[in-house]
């Protein structure tokens, strides 16, 4: 599995960790080898801007995902073996936000960042929640997802 990680800012994040994760999400859901995802870690200044400029949003949030295209939960999209590699799309994770979130949640920040990362992914292969149906059926599959690496 191809997963690009850059760690663009200060908090101590185990890019190891977070590397395994994103490889155990793209195989189990199917995905060939030579997929390629990228994961950036983010001030959360840098997340703001990119909420706002790109989504909308107001302020740092603490992932966001980008697809390159628009894929279906459960289907690997049909591609020739010998053409270049499937890329899915970019992840970006803001760890200081998500460690206040894990701190006000009583979570550790290791599982949130964990959690962060197989969401982020889920949502670049079209798993969303914005119905209640939708959002079972992704919380399930992160869920599963995690305990399979521990978490």
């Amino acid at each position: 599995m191809g997963v690009l990680l850059a760690n663009e800012q200060a908090d101590e994040v185990d890019t190891v960790e977070l590397r395994q994760i994103a490889e155990t999400v793209l195989r189990e859901e199917g995905f060939p080898d030579d997929t390629e995802v990228t994961i950036v870690l983010v001030s959360d200044d840098e997340i703001a801007d990119y909420n706002a400029r790109y989504l909308g949003g107001e302020g740092p949030t603490d992932v966001l995902s980008f697809p390159i295209e628009p894929l279906t939960p459960g289907v690997v999209p049909d591609r020739d073996p010998a053409g270049p590699p499937l890329v899915i799309g970019d992840v970006l994770i803001a760890p200081s936000y998500v460690r206040r979130a894990a701190d006000e949640m009583g979570v550790s920040f290791e599982d949130e960042m964990a959690l962060m990362t197989a969401h982020g992914i889920l949502h670049l292969m079209g798993y969303d929640h914005e119905e209640d149906d939708e959002a079972t059926v992704m919380e399930d599959r992160e869920r599963q997802l995690l305990a399979m690496v521990g978490r």
